[in-house]
């Protein structure tokens, strides 16, 4: 039995103990239920992240002393840099473990609610829907059907709206945070404060807008798929609030 063949039976047992209290929707509670857990299990990694984004704000003061004396030669500033942060065991990219580590969960959800069969037998989660919404239908779909205003469209709808307060939420979070950074090592670093790990400062600007790409995401995926991206989004940013506050 493949793997794909198996989460669907997990689901469809999930989704019927869940029935009495969801009834027709009670797939997408367990799909919600799902990414709950695979949360659980990424949450030491992401309290890892967070205890090495605040290491690496700590070594601001130190990097600024690198660019001053490494100001001529870019090069060595960067080799100085990454020697620092494997001496003090601070990884630059620890924060992006916790993320790529949930990409096979999105990608099996993806997969499942893509597929009409799986193993050769009929994917019966395709029967089931979020109110007026199948799972494995898109945006498209439910405006092709019933318009933007229709019993799928508005569930959509629902999902953007959503979508837009968590991504406006953690967009101020992540800003913050920044800030936040930014000012320890200016403040500590003096006159050549503010100095970063090279190669990252592009990726540090972009990250206060990652939040709002959930939205193009939900609009193109199946419904199923959406409803771990969101769920999962929202999540993040609850959990960013708690570790970094």
């Amino acid at each position: 039995m493949s793997v794909f063949a198996v989460f669907v039976h997990l689901v469809e047992r999930l989704a019927d103990a869940l029935d009495p209290l969801f009834h027709a929707s009670s797939a997408a509670a367990a799909i919600v239920l799902f990414t709950a857990l695979v949360r659980l299990l990424v949450h030491p990694l992401s309290r890892a992240a967070a205890r090495g984004q605040k290491a690496r704000a700590a070594l601001q003061p130190r990097i600024a002393e690198l660019r001053g004396k490494h100001a001529r030669d870019p090069e060595e500033l960067r080799r100085a840099v990454l020697e620092l942060h494997a001496r003090e065991k601070v990884s630059p990219l620890s924060g992006c473990l916790p993320g790529l580590l949930q990409a096979p969960a999105f990608l099996l959800l993806y997969y499942v609610f893509s597929h009409s069969t799986i193993g050769g037998e009929t994917n019966g989660l395709l029967t089931h829907q979020l109110l007026d919404a199948p799972l494995g239908e898109r945006w498209a779909d439910a405006l092709a059907a019933g318009g933007m205003f229709g019993g799928a469209g508005l569930v959509y709808l629902a999902l953007f709206a959503v979508v837009t307060a968590v991504a406006t939420f953690g967009y101020r979070l992540a800003r913050r945070t920044v800030v936040a950074d930014a000012t320890t090592g200016a403040t500590a670093g003096g006159a050549a404060g503010g100095a970063e790990v090279p190669g990252l400062g592009a990726v540090t600007r972009v990250m206060p807008f990652l939040s709002f790409f959930t939205l193009v995401t939900v609009a193109v995926v199946p419904l199923a798929a959406a409803l771990y991206v969101v769920t999962s989004t929202a999540w993040s940013v609850v959990e960013r609030a708690a570790l970094h506050r």
